[in-house]
Formats: C-alpha cells, sequence, structure tokens
C-alpha cells in the first residue's frame, strides 16, 4: 500500500522569498502585489512539484513565543518589516484559504513548531511528509520519512539524510549542535564568535557533537579556542533557540490529519480575487476551465509556468502571465557535435531551409586578449524544438575534429549572411567581432536576449545564467566552474570538444526558449517593442562600426604628459610635506589621516572624526573638500588625487591600449549596463576623462584625426534641460528655449525679478546650479552647500523658482506619485525605467525620489543620442561618405572626417541631430571641427 504524502509549507519563509524575488508590481490604482504573485506562483511550482491530498501552509503567528521567554533579545535585531509587504501579507493568506490550501497560524507557535510537530505526527501515522522551505533549520527534522524541498533552489533540490551531509558535512541529528555553535544572526541568537560552517563541522565531526565540543573546548587553541570558552554559559541556550519543537498542542487546530486534506476552491471566490489583483491571466484560465466544467486551481498549473514565475520580469503590471501561456513542458534538448565537412555542409544546408519559416539561435565560443583579438573556437547552432548542433572552429590544421575558420564561413555563408534566415544570439555585438576578426560577417541577427532582457527590465542582471535561472528556471553552468579562474583558468581547447559543445548548445538552447518569451513580452507593450526594435538593435550595429573604427592616439604626447603630471606630483609631495611638517605617503589614505587628525588636531563639526570599519580615518573626497578651505593640506590631498588618477588611468595607461595593426584605441560601448540607458565604455573608460581642468582637457588632445581628416563633435545644447521642459509642459520654460534664449539667464531673471539685461553673473551662477540642481533632485541643504550660502537662502531660491516654473513642480510631484505607485518611470519615448527602492525607506527612499525626477531626463537624453546615432550612419552610409563614426561620450558625438567632406558633414551634422524627434522646444547641436578632439570643442 503507497504511503500518503502531507506537504508542510513554510509560508513565512516563501512570503519573504516571494517579495524580494519579483520586482514592484502594482494594480492599475496602485496596490502592491509583488508578494502575492510570487507566493502563489510559488504554490503554483510546488503544488506541481508534490501531488497530494493533504497539505498545510504554515505561517508565524503575531506576538512572542516561548523562545523570547528563553532569550529576551530573540529575534530583537529584526528590522521592522517594509510597509509595502505588510499591506500584502493579509491578501495573501485570503488566496491561499481561496485555493482551497489548508491554512494554519498557531497563536505563540512559531511556524517551525507548528510543522516540526505535524511532521512528527503524520510519520508517526504513516505519512510521508514534504517540508517547503528555504530555512536550513528545517534540516534537523529529516529523516527517511521527512524530506526537503526548495523550490527556490536552482533546480527544486530535494533533500533527504544523504542530501543534509552533503549540504551540511552533518547529519539530520547533528544539525542542532551545527546552528547552535554558529549562531544565528537573523534571529538575533549568539553562537561562538567567528565559528563559521568549515569550524562547526570540523568540531562536530571531532568530537562528535556539542556537547563533545564543550567536554574538549580547552583543548582547542588560537583565538577561536577562547571565543568557545567564552561562549560556554550561552551554549545549551543557543542549543534551546535553534531546536524545533515536535510536542506542540495542535489538538484544536488540527484534531486529524483530514482537517488538511486539500479542498475544491469556490470559483466565484477565486475569479473574484484574481480580477481585483489584476491577475487577469489566472482569471482566463480559471473561467476557461469552469465552462468545461472544473475548477483550475493551484494544483493544476503548467509546467511552464512552473519553470519560471519567481523572479520573472514586472510587465505591464502582469508579467507573470507570459508564462501561463506556455501550454507545454520545454523540449528536450538534443545535442550533435559535427565532425567533419561532409556533416557541417549537411547542417548548412538544413539550417538554409528555414529561412523566412523559423529564426534560429547561436552562440559562439571564443577566445582571445581583447575584443580586436578574439577568435572563434566553435559555433552553437540551435531551434525552438531542441535541437541544437555544435561546429569546432580550429585554425590549427592538425585538428581533425575541428573546421578551419575559412572553411567554416565558406560552408556556412548563406546561413550568416542570408538576412531572411533570421538569428537570435545573446550579446550580438560581441558575437559580429568574433566572426569580422576571421573576415566574416552577419545579416539576419532579428534578435538579441541581452537587449531585450535589457529592455523589460535594466534595473536587474543581463547575464546568460541568470536570465536563463530568473525565467526559465534553468541552470546554466558559468564559464569559470568549466574553465576554472587565475593563474590555473584553462583554455576551451584544455577542457576537450564535448565539454565546449556542451556549453555552448545550453546557451544555444537557453537563447532560443528566451527569445520566444522576451518576444511575447515586447509585443504585449509597443512603446517596449520600439525601443527594442527601433533603438537597442540597430545601435548595437551601429556600435560595432564605431568599435571597429577607433580612435587614433598621438602616444608620444601622452607620454609626455605623463612626465608632465610626475613633476606636479613631486611638487605637490613637496607642499604636502612642508604642510605636515613631516614626510609621509600622501598616496596613503591612513598615513594622511593620521597626519590631519592625529598630529594635527583638525576637526569636523567641532570633534574628531570617527575611525571606519578598517580602524583608521576617513579621507573620502567629500571629507577632504569639506576641509578644502580651511586646510592646505587637505586641498593639496585632492589635487595630488586628481592628477594621479589621471595619470594612472589615461596617460599612463593609453599608449599600452593601442593597437599595434592601425595605433587606434578601440574601446567597448556597453550598451545594457546602465539602468537609465545611457552608453558607458571599457577598455579603456573614455566617458569619465575630466573637461572641466587643464589637464584632462590636455589628455582629450591625444585623440587625433587620422592624416587628411579632421575630428567632428556634435554636442547636444543643454539636453536635460529641454527634456524637462518638454516634459514638464512649464510655459515659461518651453518660452525661454522656443526664443533661443540663454535659460540661466533667464531663470535669474524670474527667480530674481530682474530684466534680463541685469542679470549679474553671480546671478547667473545661481540660476544655473539651481537649473540643474534641481532635475537631479538637490535639497536646499544641497544647493546651499554647493553655493555656500545660508539654507535659508537656498530654500527661498527654490521657492521663487517653483513660483515661476510651476509646471515643474507639478511635474515632479506627479512623477513621484507615478514612481511610487507603479514601481517604474518611463522617458519621453517609452522606455521604462524600474525604481525598486520606491517603497523602501529612508535613504533609500529618498534617493528613489531623486532618481524618478532625473531618470526620465537622462534616460531621453539617451534615446535621443542613440536615434541620432542611427540616423547619422545612415547617412553616412546613404550618401556612401568615408567619414566615421568614432566615438560616443555622453551627449556628444565624434566623428573622423576627411577634409573633402568637413564642410558637408558639418552642414548636416547638426539637422540631423536636430530632427530626429520632435519635442516641445527645439534640440540644438553644436558642431565643430579641429585636428583632435580638444580643438573640436
Amino acid at each position: 500500500m503507497l504511503k500518503k504524502t502531507l506537504l508542510l509549507i513554510d509560508g513565512s519563509n516563501f512570503i519573504f522569498r516571494a517579495y524580494h524575488a519579483v520586482p514592484p508590481l502594482t494594480t492599475s490604482d496602485g496596490r502592491p502585489t509583488n508578494a502575492i504573485r510570487g507566493f502563489l506562483s510559488m504554490l503554483r511550482v510546488l503544488m506541481k512539484d508534490v501531488p497530494t491530498e493533504y497539505v498545510a501552509c504554515v505561517v508565524d503567528p503575531k506576538g512572542k513565543t516561548f523562545r523570547s521567554d528563553i532569550y529576551p533579545e530573540y529575534k530583537a535585531n529584526r528590522p521592522p518589516m517594509p510597509e509595502e509587504l505588510a499591506v500584502q501579507i493579509p491578501v495573501i493568506f485570503e488566496g491561499v484559504k481561496k485555493e482551497g490550501i489548508p491554512f494554519l497560524q498557531v497563536p505563540g507557535i512559531e511556524a517551525d513548531d507548528t510543522i516540526g510537530t505535524l511532521a512528527k505526527r503524520a510519520t508517526a501515522e504513516g505519512f510521508t511528509v514534504v517540508i517547503a522551505t528555504g530555512d536550513k533549520d528545517y534540516a534537523q527534522l529529516v529523516n527517511e520519512d521527512v524530506i526537503l524541498i526548495n523550490t527556490m533552489g536552482k533546480d527544486n533540490t530535494w533533500m533527504n539524510t544523504e542530501g543534509v551531509i552533503q549540504k551540511f558535512g552533518v547529519p539530520p541529528d547533528r544539525i542542532i549542535d551545527y546552528l547552535a555553535l554558529m549562531g544565528d544572526k537573523i534571529d538575533n541568537v549568539p553562537g561562538v564568535p567567528k565559528c563559521g560552517e568549515k569550524t562547526a563541522v570540523k568540531w562536530i565531526n571531532e568530537y562528535g557533537s556539542m556537547d563533545g565540543v564543550i567536554e574538549n573546548a580547552d583543548k582547542i587553541k588560537g583565538k577561536i579556542g577562547e571565543n568557545l570558552r567564552n561562549s560556554l554559559e550561552f551554549l545549551p541556550t543557543a542549543r534551546a533557540l535553534v531546536t524545533i519543537k515536535t510536542d506542540a498542542d495542535l489538538s484544536e487546530e488540527v484534531p486529524t490529519f483530514e482537517t488538511l486534506r486539500l479542498r475544491e476552491p469556490n470559483r466565484e471566490e477565486l475569479m473574484d480575487y484574481y480580477n481585483k489583483l489584476e491577475f487577469r491571466t489566472w482569471a482566463r484560465e480559471l473561467k476557461k476551465s469552469s465552462a468545461a466544467g472544473e475548477v483550475k486551481s493551484l494544483d493544476s498549473a503548467s509546467s511552464a509556468s512552473k519553470r519560471a514565475v519567481v523572479g520573472a520580469a514586472p510587465i505591464e503590471g502582469e508579467t507573470l502571465d507570459l508564462f501561463a501561456s506556455e501550454s507545454q513542458a520545454a523540449p528536450e534538448r538534443k545535442l550533435t557535435i559535427i565532425q567533419d565537412e561532409t556533416q557541417a555542409k549537411e547542417l548548412a544546408q538544413h539550417l538554409e531551409k528555414l529561412a523566412g519559416q523559423e529564426e534560429i539561435s547561436m552562440y559562439v565560443i571564443s577566445e582571445g586578449e581583447g575584443q580586436q583579438s578574439l577568435q572563434p573556437l566553435g559555433a552553437a547552432f540551435g531551434r525552438e524544438n531542441g535541437e541544437s548542433w555544435y561546429v569546432p572552429i580550429e585554425d590549427d590544421i592538425l585538428m581533425s575534429d575541428a573546421i578551419a575558420p575559412e572553411v567554416f564561413g565558406d560552408i556556412f555563408k548563406n546561413v550568416l549572411n542570408n538576412p531572411k534566415l533570421g538569428k537570435a544570439g545573446y550579446d550580438i555585438k560581441q558575437t559580429r567581432h568574433v566572426f569580422a576578426n576571421v573576415g566574416l560577417t552577419l545579416e539576419g541577427m532579428q534578435d538579441d536576449v541581452m537587449l531585450q532582457s535589457y529592455v523589460l527590465e535594466a534595473h536587474r542582471s543581463h547575464a546568460i545564467e541568470k536570465l536563463a535561472m530568473n525565467w526559465l528556471q534553468y541552470e546554466l553552468a558559468d564559464e569559470e566552474s568549466l574553465l576554472g579562474k587565475g593563474a590555473k583558468k584553462k583554455s576551451f581547447r584544455d577542457v576537450g570538444t564535448e565539454k565546449t559543445a556542451e556549453f555552448a548548445s545550453q546557451r544555444a538552447y537557453v537563447i532560443a526558449r528566451l527569445n520566444r518569451l522576451f518576444n511575447k513580452a515586447l509585443s504585449d507593450d509597443k512603446k517596449l517593442e520600439s525601443i527594442y526594435r527601433d533603438i537597442e538593435l540597430p545601435i548595437s550595429l551601429v556600435l560595432f562600426k564605431m568599435e571597429q573604427n577607433g580612435v587614433l592616439i598621438d602616444s608620444m604626447l601622452l607620454n609626455k604628459q605623463t612626465a608632465e603630471l610626475q613633476a606636479q606630483l613631486k611638487e605637490l609631495e613637496e607642499k604636502a610635506y612642508e604642510a605636515a611638517g613631516e614626510t609621509f605617503k600622501l598616496s596613503s589614505p591612513k598615513q594622511l589621516g593620521e597626519i590631519l587628525f592625529d598630529k594635527m588636531g583638525v576637526m569636523i563639526a567641532d570633534s574628531k572624526p570617527k575611525k571606519t570599519a578598517s580602524g583608521n580615518y576617513s579621507t573620502s573626497e567629500e571629507v577632504l573638500s569639506e576641509l578644502a578651505a580651511d586646510y592646505p593640506l587637505a586641498k593639496i590631498a585632492l589635487e595630488y588625487r586628481t592628477l594621479s588618477k589621471l595619470m594612472t588611468t589615461y596617460t599612463e595607461k593609453l599608449p599600452h591600449m593601442v593597437d599595434k595593426k592601425d595605433g587606434r584605441i578601440h574601446t567597448t560601448f556597453e550598451q545594457a549596463v546602465a539602468v537609465t540607458g545611457r552608453l558607458s565604455s571599457t577598455n579603456p573608460n573614455l566617458q569619465n576623462i575630466p573637461i572641466r581642468t587643464e589637464e584632462g582637457r590636455k589628455v582629450r588632445e591625444a585623440f587625433i584625426a587620422a592624416p587628411g581628416c579632421k575630428l567632428i563633435s556634435a554636442d547636444y545644447s543643454q539636453i536635460e534641460l529641454r527634456i524637462m521642459a518638454h516634459l514638464s509642459e512649464d510655459p515659461g520654460l518651453v518660452d525661454a528655449f522656443r526664443h533661443n534664449a540663454d535659460i540661466h539667464t533667464a531663470t535669474a531673471a524670474e527667480v530674481f525679478g530682474k530684466a534680463r539685461d541685469q542679470v549679474t553673473p553671480n546671478d547667473r551662477r545661481i540660476a544655473k546650479v539651481i537649473n540643474f540642481g534641481l532635475i537631479y533632485g538637490m535639497s536646499a541643504f544641497g544647493l546651499a552647500k554647493n553655493l555656500g550660502i545660508d539654507r535659508q537662502d537656498a530654500k527661498n531660491y527654490i521657492t521663487k523658482y517653483f513660483a515661476r516654473y510651476p509646471g515643474v513642480r507639478d511635474y515632479m510631484d506627479r512623477i513621484k506619485a507615478l514612481a511610487d505607485r507603479q514601481g517604474y518611470v518611463e522617458t519621453a519615448l517609452g522606455r521604462r525605467l524600474w525604481l525598486p527602492d520606491m517603497r523602501a525607506g529612508g535613504m533609500r527612499r529618498a534617493a528613489a525620489e531623486r532618481a524618478a525626477i532625473n531618470a526620465p531626463m537622462q534616460g531621453s537624453a539617451a534615446d535621443l543620442i542613440k536615434l541620432s546615432m542611427i540616423a547619422v550612419q545612415k547617412w553616412i552610409e546613404d550618401k556612401k561618405l568615408k567619414s566615421k563614426l568614432i566615438l560616443q561620450i555622453h551627449d556628444e558625438l565624434i566623428m573622423e572626417v576627411p577634409e573633402d567632406e568637413v564642410a558637408l558633414v558639418t552642414e548636416n551634422l547638426p539637422k540631423i541631430m536636430d530632427s530626429v524627434v520632435t519635442l516641445h522646444v527645439p534640440l540644438i547641436a553644436e558642431v565643430g571641427s579641429g585636428d583632435n578632439w580638444e580643438a573640436a570643442h
């Protein structure tokens, strides 16, 4: 006779995990629902994995329990529950009950004690017990009849006795000792200080139990032994606190296990519940199943939705519905490794026949020092049906099971270059570089799952391993686990073709599945689909061409600048020694702090500054800036750091980054990093070259035009202020820009009540700080500090500003309220900018509110410059010009232009940039040219 199964759900654990796993999600009237949706989705996964008629969802009661009597400080350090979660909890409880799942919240008895008691009773009555939790404390309950399941692990981890030993290093009957020795920071249970997992396991395995450890405490040497001996008195209490009770009185709540039998939900109540929470897909499923004469509750979740509920993206207020539309289980992956040219030709012909019918996926394995030297080692192709192929590529003729790059190019030419054969990839810009380095081009790159993820959820990780887990619940091994790291890191050649093929084909398989899901999500939101199709995909190709173009560098000039900076740094060191009265290492924050605060007795706000966690005084830029006006040494240190960073980051480093083949630097433009949509650059980072200092401007002189060419720079004028005028529709701001007035003078005239011709330079300076400060959410305190004025004066300036520009104040209030209600804001073109901290507290909330104001402006500016780059590149190609886009820095485009095309480009470039979109105010791009980047300004 088969045993019955009792499923016990650690509801308290699930609630917090659901809340933190699912990004902000709200109803149309602003009620948060992310924890509700995540929790019920997790139950769907669970009920599919553990089919049973007996189940209980158990949560902690309100108030204290017996553990608080044992130790009053128990759980004392726990922060208060976020308000946006607290309001969802009663609704979660309501949903559990409406779904027909027995629900338990026993006064005075924690959830783990309720579960422990039920587990012991159930096994005594012949049940197998499955406990669903992510809490390690429950491992103490595991035995031959009790197992754990973790639905939020990498692969729905099931843990029996052997699993506990494998995971923790001790058997279930020693978990209590293990926990007591380590203590529990979350529940504020002190253990032995500095005793971690390894130490606890070592002691228990050596001495048999915690009692054995206590008996042998004198034998344990060093500081950890001293910590143990100092903890002996409390350890029995710690053991009592981490021990799950198995004899709680539940006679009223669960007189028999029939009380815990799964019930059929009331379809009308459930439908009303779904509709109120705007869970539309679940409501449609319920309606459809009701019409068929059955009630479709949590235990009937599809296998596809099971895979990807937790951590799914918030889209249009209801993203998790994406997975409910998947009616079939994921296809099984079938891998074929191509071993010769004949098989390769057969594969190419097979893939070519799919042109116009199906989009294939592709993932390329490559190795090399930088993107200009990446070489392909293999290519994996995949289909939605799970079929995948791996083609080894190797230029070594001794590699008998690989195909040379030129042979690969000949065989797969029509696969790679056919625009009608749609291809999906991951980071297709890099894939283009890999193939370009061996003379191959790519056409028909229809989708990039990294960019799809970026458009849907800019604030989350876009690593393919994370995407596979978050969206598909599919575990991808990362490169480090295959190749290792550091000095012992292997190459793909070292691990062999079979392992490399498995690595690549898994990614092709995941790309195909993600692409299907992401395209569905994007098609449901036309604005996001436009951001992806009209901006992110085409700009990826433009950036690839810019990275291939590179920028010419004058290394000799940079070497000369390095020598000059070294001389300046030497002078500053001598000045610092004179100011300090002794020699010391100026580059050492520790030594600088000791000189300033111990020897010189410098005070901040009438007191000596506190030391950091490292035991040293803080000499951060903020601290030194505060002291610089009164203490020469602080000012010297600031200048020293600025010049030193300039030298080590640019003048010394850039000459070593020049590609020897063409004398150019080929930076990488990171497209899927900044949450606002802005581009950044790496290897090297050219976005942070200072432009306000003479030394920084000199560095830009080393970026030069090729012989017979000029550099042309085009920069949007006051783009973020113009976008503020557009978004706020404030009549005063809009009018000033439409009449091409100096906006800072116009603002000064409004704030100070003067005619524009009476505005003084200082008035304009204050207005400029206000203009730019307010779009970054600057407070009166920040304005006062920036201007060096009294806070009340700063407050008066802001009051006058909003009195003259009331539309700006209205916009700021509206956008913060909107961000609070829906968890995101949008750019002028509809790019979604998520603000997870809008429902946090304190400083995080304040920072999110500032971001809510500024992000639409930064993001809109990012969209505009990307559209400009796309339009400029198209114009270059349409006109068949030799001019090249080479750099994008913030709101500026830099082109390398042959001298006979300079007049044409200078005339047309601003026209193209000014007309990419129509705003309430005109866009103005200012253009300059010169022999180097600095001269082009």
